[in-house]
Parts: C-alpha cells; sequence; structure tokens
C-alpha cells in the first residue's frame, strides 16, 4: 500500500492517463496474472496486518461515540499527509471495525480484514458466498475515505446499491463521513450532490453512464485551465456530475469487468425511422428461406451468415420491393437482421416482453435491461416480429466499454466469489493482482456429481421428481437454478402437477425478489430461479433445514462460463452450513448444441444404444471441452471491443487526446 496515484492533467477532474498498450502486452501480463493464483505465502503479510488490526480495536471499546468519532477525525490528517500506508491502515481498519460492531453488531474476522486489506493494494479479492464482502468491502471504503479519497462503490443493481447505503450509512457517519447514493431516475441535481459524498453506492452502468454524459458536456475541450474558465463563465463545466473518478470498488467484479465487458455502452440519438413496412417485407420473405439452402445459423456467434444461393434469392424479389431493397448491401443486411431475428433470438431466453416493449434479459445475471436495445436494426426487426410498436433506430454520439471506463480509476479493486478463471485476463486488462481469501469456517457444501439425460423433456422430470423428493420427503430447502424465463416457468408447471410448493424467479418477477430469496431457505420449500438468485443476497436456513441437511442446489443447465455455475452451487453450504449440490441436465441444452454438438450426439446414440447413463469421463469432456470453446469466443469478443474502443479513442479523440 503506498500513496495514491497523482493524476496529469488532462480533464477537468482526476481520472488516470490510460497506458499505451498492445495486444503482446497484454497478451503477457495476462499470463502473469494466470500465475498469480499459483503464488504460496502471498497471505502471510496480510495476516500479520489483521492481527495488528484486531489488538488495535481493542481498547476502542471503552470509547464513548462520541470520543470514537474524534478518534476518527484526529487519524485524518496522516491518512491525507501519509496516504494508505500499512501504518496508518491497520488504524483506520481498526476504527471501522469498532464503527461497524457498535452500529451493525458484526465483528470483522481475520479473513474480512485480511480482504478488506487486499482490496486497497488494487487486487481482486476473492471470498466464498456468505462469507461478509459488504462489511469487508467498508473496511477499505471508509479507510479511503478517511484518508480524502472520494470512493465509488460499484454494485450490479439499484437494490444492492441502496441496501448496502442504507445499511453501512450509520457506519460511516460515525467516523465522520458521508453516503450517497446514485440510482436509476434520479435528478441531475441529486446525483451531483450524492457524487459529492465521501463514499458513493452506485450500480456500474449509472456510473458509467454519467462519465460519457460529462464528456458529451466536455466535449473537446478538457484543458483544465479553458475548464476552469468555462466555469467562471457559467459554462458547461458546472454542469458536471462527477467530481473525478478515484476510486473504485467493485463488487461482484468478475460480472462487471467480463461478463459485462462484451457490451459496450452507447449513448444515442434517434435517427429517423426506417418504415415497419420494411421490417415486415423481410421477415416474409426471410420466413420462405431454407436454412442450409439460403443460410446458415452460426450458433456459436449468435448469427446467421447468407450462403450465394440466399443472395440470389434476394436479388430476385427486388422486383416486386421498392426502396432499400435495391441495393444490394442494404437488402442483405435486413435479410440478415431479419434471419437472426428468427432464428437465433427466442422470447423468454434472450428478451421478454414487458409493458408492450421489448426488453433484453441479460444472460449472466437473468435481469432485463430495459435501457438497452440491439444495434443496427436488430431491436426493431424483434419488435416487428413480436407485433410491438418499432422505435426508431438510433445514431451512436458516445460509446464507452467498461474495460476502458475502469481503466480510468486512479485506484481500483474488486471483490467476488468467483474470480479465479478470468485472474489472468483481469491482470492482464486491468492490473488487478488476485487474492484468494479463505473461508472463516470449513465449507461442508457436499458436490454429488452431474447427470447428463438425452433431451430436455426428460431433464425436466428428473429435476421435478428430485425436488420433490429433497422438500417434501426430507424437508430440505431447494434452490433450482434455470437459465431462462421460459425454463423456470416450464418447471413450474410440473411442479404444480407434483403438488410441490414453490416459487419462481426470473425477469418476470423481479419487485418480491428480496422476499422470495429470503424465504428459500425455508424447509420444504422449493425457489425456481434464474442467475437472479446468484448474486448479492444470502439464502438463511430456517428451522430444521441445517438438521435435514441444508439447502440443496440443482443447475439445470451449464452456462458458457463454470464461473456462473459456481456461483449457483455457492448458495449452499455459506459460513459453515450444511448443503449440498448436483447438475442435472440435457445433451440437448443450449450450451452443448453451440459448442459441443458433435459430442454431445455422439454420447446420445451411446446412451441410445446401451440403455446407459452417460459415463463420467466423457460427461466430464462434453461439460470441459463446450465451456472452455464458449469462454475463448466470449474473451475474443471482449478483445475485439476493447481495440475497438481503443482505435475510437485515436481517431476520434473522444476521451480526450492520446495519452
Amino acid at each position: 500500500m503506498g500513496m495514491i496515484e497523482v493524476p496529469r492533467a488532462v480533464a477537468p477532474y482526476a481520472e488516470r492517463e490510460m497506458p499505451a498498450t498492445t495486444a503482446f502486452d497484454r497478451g503477457v501480463s495476462g499470463l502473469i496474472g494466470s500465475a498469480l493464483p499459483l503464488v504460496p505465502g502471498r497471505l502471510h503479510r496480510y495476516r500479520r496486518l489483521a492481527r495488528r488490526i484486531m489488538t488495535e480495536r481493542i481498547p476502542l471499546r471503552d470509547l464513548s461515540d462520541a470520543a470514537l468519532l474524534q478518534a476518527a477525525t484526529a487519524a485524518r490528517p496522516a491518512l491525507l499527509r501519509s496516504g494508505l500506508s500499512p501504518e496508518t491502515a491497520v488504524r483506520a481498519f481498526a476504527l471501522v471495525s469498532e464503527a461497524t460492531r457498535r452500529h451493525l453488531g458484526l465483528l470483522h474476522h481475520e479473513v474480512q480484514l485480511i480482504g478488506g486489506l487486499g482490496l486497497l493494494e488494487r487486487q481482486l479479492v476473492e471470498m466464498a458466498t456468505g462469507e461478509g464482502k459488504t462489511i469487508t468491502a467498508a473496511l477499505a471504503a471508509a479507510a479511503a475515505g478517511l484518508a480524502g479519497i472520494p470512493v465509488h462503490v460499484i454494485t450490479v443493481n439499484d437494490y444492492l446499491a441502496q441496501r448496502d447505503a442504507e445499511h453501512l450509512g450509520p457506519v460511516y457517519a460515525a467516523l465522520g463521513l458521508r453516503t450517497g447514493l446514485v440510482v436509476n431516475g434520479q435528478q441531475p441535481t441529486e446525483r451531483r450532490n450524492a457524487y459529492g459524498a465521501d463514499i458513493v453506492y452506485v450500480t456500474n452502468k449509472e456510473v458509467a453512464f454519467d462519465y460519457l454524459r460529462d464528456r458529451l458536456a466536455i466535449g473537446l475541450r478538457r484543458g483544465v485551465a479553458r475548464a476552469r474558465l468555462q466555469g467562471l463563465l457559467g459554462g458547461s463545466a458546472t454542469q458536471l456530475t462527477l467530481r473525478g473518478l478515484h476510486f473504485a470498488l467493485v463488487d461482484e467484479a468478475d460480472s462487471v469487468l467480463v461478463d459485462e465487458a462484451r457490451t459496450p455502452l452507447i449513448i444515442s440519438a434517434q435517427n429517423d425511422a426506417t418504415p415497419q413496412d420494411v421490417y415486415r417485407a423481410a421477415l416474409s420473405l426471410a420466413a420462405e428461406l431454407h436454412h442450409g439452402t439460403h443460410f446458415t445459423v452460426l450458433r456459436r456467434e449468435r448469427g446467421v451468415l447468407l450462403t450465394e444461393a440466399g443472395r440470389e434469392a434476394i436479388a430476385e424479389q427486388r422486383g416486386r420491393l421498392t426502396g432499400a431493397w435495391q441495393a444490394r448491401r442494404a437488402r442483405e443486411e435486413l435479410m440478415t437482421q431479419a434471419l437472426t431475428a428468427l432464428h437465433a433470438f427466442a422470447r423468454d431466453r434472450d428478451y421478454i416482453l414487458a409493458e408492450g416493449k421489448v426488453q433484453i434479459v441479460d444472460e449472466s445475471t437473468g435481469r432485463t435491461m430495459p435501457d438497452r436495445s440491439w444495434e443496427a436494426g436488430l431491436h426493431q426487426m424483434i419488435e416487428t416480429k413480436e407485433g410491438c410498436e418499432v422505435t426508431g433506430r438510433r445514431e451512436t454520439i458516445a460509446r464507452i466499454t467498461y474495460q476502458r471506463f475502469f481503466n480510468r480509476y486512479l485506484r481500483l479493486s474488486g471483490m467476488t466469489g468467483t474470480a479465479r478463471e478470468v485472474a489472468g485476463e483481469l491482470y492482464g486488462v486491468f492490473g488487478l493482482g488476485f487474492l484468494r481469501v479463505p473461508t472463516n469456517r470449513p465449507c461442508k457444501r457436499r458436490h454429488l456429481g452431474a447427470r447428463i439425460l438425452p433431451d430436455e423433456d426428460a431433464k425436466w422430470h428428473a429435476v421435478a421428481a428430485r425436488a420433490r423428493d429433497l422438500a417434501l420427503g426430507q424437508g430440505r430447502a431447494v434452490l433450482i437454478g434455470t437459465r431462462s424465463v421460459e425454463a423456470s416457468e416450464r418447471l413450474s408447471v410440473l411442479l404444480h402437477g407434483l403438488a410441490v410448493e414453490h416459487r419462481v424467479l426470473n425477469a418476470r418477477q423481479t419487485e418480491d425478489e428480496a422476499e422470495i430469496v429470503a424465504a428459500a431457505g425455508q424447509a420444504g420449500h422449493v425457489t425456481v430461479a434464474t442467475n437472479m438468485a446468484g448474486r448479492g443476497t444470502d439464502i438463511a436456513l430456517g428451522p430444521g433445514v441445517a438438521a435435514a441437511g441444508g439447502l440443496h442446489v440443482i443447475l439445470t443447465e451449464f452456462h458458457d462460463s463454470a464461473r456462473v455455475d459456481r456461483q449457483l452451487y455457492g448458495r449452499a453450504g455459506r459460513q459453515g452450513d450444511p448443503g449440498s449440490c448436483e447438475a442435472i441436465v440435457a445433451l440437448d441444452d443450449a450450451l452443448f448444441a453451440r459448442f459441443g454438438r458433435r459430442k454431445a450426439q455422439w454420447l446420445k446414440a451411446w446412451m441410445a444404444r446401451t440403455g446407459g447413463g452417460a459415463p463420467l469421463p466423457a460427461a466430464f469432456w462434453l461439460r470441459w471441452s463446450s465451456q472452455a470453446a464458449a469462454e475463448r469466443l466470449n474473451a475474443a469478443v471482449r478483445r475485439m471491443q476493447l481495440t475497438a474502443d481503443e482505435g475510437l479513442d485515436r481517431a476520434l479523440a473522444f476521451a480526450g487526446p492520446t495519452e
């Protein structure tokens, strides 16, 4: 831990100048980062500091609340002068830990202190589900706040941001720090006031879009002298929302920095709308084309490729169509989007219909993203396909990826329960080290393995029967994870048929999320959820559930990333509780269809011949190879997005001159 990084004067507020890197630099850094989880002995120094903190907080118990506030105020000059050195961090953590004990009734364990120390050193901290990441993050956030460093605590949704800000507000106030909250729907003045606080809780989406809006307000006029002059003259500098990118502490960092990195953040303006009859004509013609003859579905890329026969078939129709159909490139783009809308995107998997609108469903979280749309006319094509009112196509006026945005913070750290698999990429792109923190108590979760069934129908009946036996027969609490809204609702019908009491949590039922998750640990209760139940909230066991074996998690479809599977499994066996997990999947699941089709077909034929289940080595190879292929593709997409963003910076000087 050392002094905070001093920014160069490249903007009206503090942000980190972007280092000039190449793909080779990132590749070498990625290899180094991949080796970090293997380096032994990295916890020893943190353990020594954690034990010093535990010793130093003992005499603080005798102080009154006023005296504790006075002690925090007295510690600030040293923190401001010396930065977050080990000596000053020990004192700051002791103060924060004592304030947490008083106002929340929680005393930081050694492993939480270790995690907090790692967050001050640009580390990606991996802590298991239920180990108290919220109050661990508070240690680093409050210490930085006492050192005069404005902190953004980044969460994945407004509910968690509001929950954590309200929960930890009294702790920060006891130390003389002000808490801010930024959520969707706030007015500009309210946002600016919130960002003026010492510690601000905000989602990744809100803070990134606020940054983009600031960049638009500034335009290309980034010099400090010019900005100050504009401020004196009442110019746009006085309307900036943020006050700098000082310290971002990212919760669920793998979701924000990896999974979300595939989608650039875009501010767009309404463009002239393409007439809806053009989309209707494209969909009508697309329905007449044949797969394999006129087009090929690219399952991995979730797109469509026209064949030469397909291009000729489209060209033959231009005589009865007008406008865009007369231009070869335009009609082929329209047809590609129409075929993609019909064959690559499905309702209740990739999107839902809500209030007559198409709303994208985030593949990693299962949540809707109502303010996002697909580009290049695809969104409008899907709206036409579903009979919705067609929105106008939009023209991009500002864009940035999370990779570029979070690299602009002077300090960056993150925490999650699942980061080991992407440690190399996060080191290569963000320079984040990796620190795996052990659990406070030994994990008692039992993994019962995986069952692979021939098809979805057999899978869902097996899952429903398994849930009935566990919940009604053993008094267990059961959490069933699905990948789509459609799958969760199909399973719900089967559970109703077996008279199994259950609740469904998916993109259609977001209002009662906290209540549903809170009840998921009760005896005999079954919860069917998309990935929404995998992040940010703990499932507490009800009376008698621990004695019956704890929460049992059933995974019904492997995700593209093994990290997401581990997130779901991690709901069971938290904080030393008993629990178990298993996977019940089918050979025609989306992962295998996109990335392991031939292996799955061979295995299905073998099972039909022998009349038995899938042999364990073959099942393992199918899963491993499919997820590895998916991860390679997703990583390549992220690299392309980063390269495109860097190119846009150089071409348009959007984020300032090349630095």
